[in-house]
């Protein structure tokens, strides 16, 4: 199994922070955010590769990070250099498939999250259903609701639908960006985007999923800290104590 770190956004609610520096490389605690998912995920034995997917921009400093780290990390530039200009993260997942010829079962994950659950948990998960999948939360608030992916759920976790920021939220289960694809359904990647799947948000690609192969959902066993702008990153620095459960 490959994981494959999606990293290639630019962070534009974190600047000046994030103006001339990655957000995954980010400091919470005494780790990047980047190393305490990946720190994580190795704990599996599972993975035996990493690749971040990285704009132009910032590669560079991926590239150093990765020099430096102990685990197998490829960087790879999707020659992407502004915001406006970016291939979004369906389209960089399908780009790192096709640089690297990656034909392994492959978990997705977004660089610029952390956790206060191991990972390993939803890679079991995963192996013990076959099948794609993805994590859910409850969401209570509405207005979070129509910002986030949200999922209708079926017998035994089966993901009938996902739709990303919906004017009339079918659920009160959110979708985080953390995913596990089998190879197969890797490999159909390019198939989605060519009917349209949508290429921006990552989730759009799960919509797209569930609708032709069997997708299951677990239910997230801990917090998600999302950081999104500069007051989120300096009260995840404050509460954050790592991984717990």
């Amino acid at each position: 199994m490959k994981c494959l770190i999606l990293a290639a956004g630019y962070a534009t609610r974190l600047y000046p922070l994030t103006e001339h520096f990655p957000k995954p490389l980010l400091k919470v605690g005494d780790k990047t955010i980047l190393d305490w998912l990946l720190d994580d995920i190795d704990q599996s034995g599972d993975v035996d590769g990493y690749v971040v997917v990285s704009n132009h921009k910032f590669a560079d400093h991926f590239a150093d990070w990765a020099k430096a780290h102990r685990l197998p990390i490829t960087v790879v530039d999707d020659g992407t250099s502004t915001n406006e200009s970016r291939l979004g993260a369906v389209k960089d997942i399908q780009f790192a498939i096709d640089s690297l010829n990656l034909r392994d079962d492959l978990l997705v994950i977004a660089g610029d999250n952390v956790l206060d659950f191991s990972l390993t948990a939803f890679i079991r998960y995963a192996k013990e259903k076959g099948t794609s999948c993805v994590m859910r939360y409850y969401e209570a608030d509405e207005k979070r609701l129509t910002r986030s992916g949200v999922a209708e759920i079926g017998e035994n976790d089966l993901l009938l639908s996902l739709e990303e920021k919906p004017a009339q939220p079918k659920s009160h289960w959110c979708t985080p960006p953390f995913y596990y694809y089998t190879s197969g359904d890797a490999a159909r990647i390019k198939d989605a985007i060519a009917d349209g799947c949508g290429t921006d948000a990552p989730g759009s690609l799960v919509a797209w999923m569930c609708r032709h192969a069997a997708v299951h959902s677990m239910e997230m066993p801990g917090s998600r800290y999302d950081i999104g702008n500069l007051e989120s990153y300096e009260n995840v620095k404050k509460a954050y104590r790592g991984i717990t459960k």
